[in-house]
């Protein structure tokens, strides 16, 4: 086994699965998606993209890409977030753009994770 590819494994489809935890909601209801959700969401993307720097093949570019597409979507979704939390001082007028940030980092994750089970199917023993 190694050890490399399953921790890099694990926070590619943890990042997955928690920004899917978060978009999966009804877009009107700003209670469905938690604050605390989409910030552990950057934190496992952020982790994942550190760990996809050090690889050199062509694939890890694209996966490094699709890290960094995410990282900027939530990013920018929770600085919509705090924006009009702190400044307009009403999220839910910003819930669908906040939402739809998040979904876009969720089909970025996917593409990571659909190319990494591709790579690892086409791996040899």
């Amino acid at each position: 086994m190694n050890t490399q590819k399953i921790i890099s494994g694990f926070f590619i489809i943890m990042a997955m699965t928690l920004n899917f935890g978060f978009f999966y909601g009804d877009i009107d209801k700003f209670s469905h998606h938690s604050p605390y959700e989409l910030f552990a969401t950057i934190v496992v993307n952020l982790i994942a993209t550190i760990l996809k720097l050090g690889d050199k093949t062509q694939l890890g570019s694209v996966l490094l890409a699709t890290s960094l597409v995410a990282d900027i979507q939530l990013i920018s979704a929770a600085i919509v977030w705090g924006i009009a939390l702190y400044v307009m001082h009403d999220v839910t007028n910003s819930a669908q753009i906040i939402v739809s940030l998040s979904g876009g980092a969720l089909m970025a994750n996917i593409v990571s994770v659909i190319l990494f089970i591709g790579d690892t199917l086409k791996s040899k023993r």
